[in-house]
């Protein structure tokens, strides 16, 4: 069996599972954003009185962080004295950040669980070796009654990396670049893992960017096995037990494909799909009005620190934006601390609120019609950041940064030393 499979497996308490069978798993962590008042509703129309656990149960106020309308207010607030009636201790308020984040922040993702959220990015935590995915309300609503939830048992798809990266590319790069060889569907309800020697030189920040974007792929969960990186950073932040599994010699995978990525070139998505990918090098020269660096895909320590690098003791372009959102307060207070912000702010960068902000398209940096923006989230459809006319163009942290410099689409590599 895959590792996948024997976590599942632990979950349904059972020895095995196979490829397609419908099991019926316990739930570790059950996450619900603001976005989903519906999973409340939901509770109580199926005859919820009280949470299975409220221990395994965290609220999040991230993609209306603070709010910018009278209704998500009043969402909010429901969600806070649902939180309190319900006994739910983890109610991450507005000042927490993006769910993904503060979930590792506070060490509540590790290898072998079972981590569902009503966030289709859920699968940025297979880069901790957890089966993370997506789901609506009604079943997350399913499992605040009963603690548990099915799952098809899904297949799997390698895809192994070798080479190290040139100067100026990053995992941002790599996953748009498998994206658009692969297509924006090709891993509907499957399982992609990661391998090969390119991994060692990736940090966990880098592994969960790559996760995150396999939701672009269609994807229902994605999975890095646990290594020395790994468990460095899980070993630091994680107090409960839990355990490692391991794939079985001679697996056999549903497909498997392997990228050399050691002459890759910085990749830019254009709009208007996240597979309609080239090099960077077929836009340099668009004028851009707004850069963003931010979200659960690219708002992490490393990518701050890569930004600053860039921006330091210069000025953003006079007639370009640059929107910058940490993912979490934990982000935000150690990018601080590091000077990064300081260096940010005085280049001429807008800070918000650690949360999802622009990237969702409902406040803190929307387009307007004929706008361009380079952003280091995950979707460029129309209206994901605004106005349906506005251009999205999705790229790494370090071409988000050079961009915003000239006010143009540029080759990041020019700006790494």
């Amino acid at each position: 069996m895959h590792a996948i499979e024997k976590l599942l497996a632990k979950k349904a308490g059972k020895e095995s599972v196979t490829t397609g069978e419908i099991v019926n798993c316990a739930v570790d962590m059950a996450g619900i954003n603001d976005l989903y008042l519906q999973t409340v509703r939901s509770f109580f129309e199926m005859g919820g009185t009280k949470v299975h656990d409220p221990s395994k149960v965290i609220m999040f106020m991230d993609h209306y962080a603070p709010a910018s309308t009278i209704v998500q207010a009043d969402n909010q607030k429901k969600f806070r004295e649902f939180c309190w009636d319900q006994g739910i201790d983890l109610l991450m308020d507005i000042d927490e950040g993006v769910c993904h984040q503060v979930l590792a922040d506070r060490g509540l993702s590790y290898p072998g669980e079972l981590l569902i959220v009503t966030d289709s990015h859920t699968t940025t935590h297979g880069a901790f070796g957890a089966f993370g995915t997506g789901v609506g309300a009604t079943d997350l609503a399913t499992i605040l009654i009963t603690g548990k939830l099915w799952f098809r048992v899904p297949e799997v798809i390698r895809i192994n990396f070798e080479g190290e990266l040139p100067k100026g590319v990053y995992a941002k790069d790599i996953i748009l670049h498998v994206i658009g060889e692969l297509g924006a569907d090709y891993a509907v309800y499957k399982a992609v893992e990661f391998t090969g020697s390119t991994l060692k030189h990736l940090s966990v920040s880098e592994r969960m960017a790559m996760c995150n974007m396999t939701t672009e792929m269609g994807a229902k969960t994605s999975y890095i096995q646990p290594d020395e990186i790994t468990m460095e950073f899980v070993k630091a932040k994680v107090t409960r037990e839990y355990e490692i599994f391991t794939t079985d010699p001679g697996y056999q995978y549903a497909a498997e494909h392997t990228f050399d990525v050691s002459q890759l070139k910085p990749q830019l998505a254009a709009p208007f799909s996240v597979d309609n990918v080239e090099d960077v090098t077929a836009f340099i020269g668009r004028k851009i009005d707004q850069a963003y660096l931010g979200s659960c895909t690219g708002g992490r320590v490393e990518d701050l620190a890569v930004a600053a690098k860039i921006l330091a003791g210069k000025k953003i372009n006079s007639r370009t934006r640059f929107v910058v959102v940490p993912a979490s307060k934990g982000v935000f207070l150690e990018a601080m601390q590091k000077g990064y912000i300081q260096s940010l702010v005085e280049a001429g960068a807008t800070f918000v609120t650690p949360g999802c902000a622009a990237c969702l398209g409902t406040h803190q940096g929307m387009l307007a019609s004929g706008e361009t923006c380079i952003t280091s989230t995950n979707r460029n459809f129309p209206g994901r950041m605004g106005h349906t006319k506005g251009e999205i163009f999705l790229g790494s942290p370090a071409a988000v940064a050079a961009a915003a410099l000239e006010g143009k689409i540029v080759d990041p590599s020019d700006y790494i030393d």
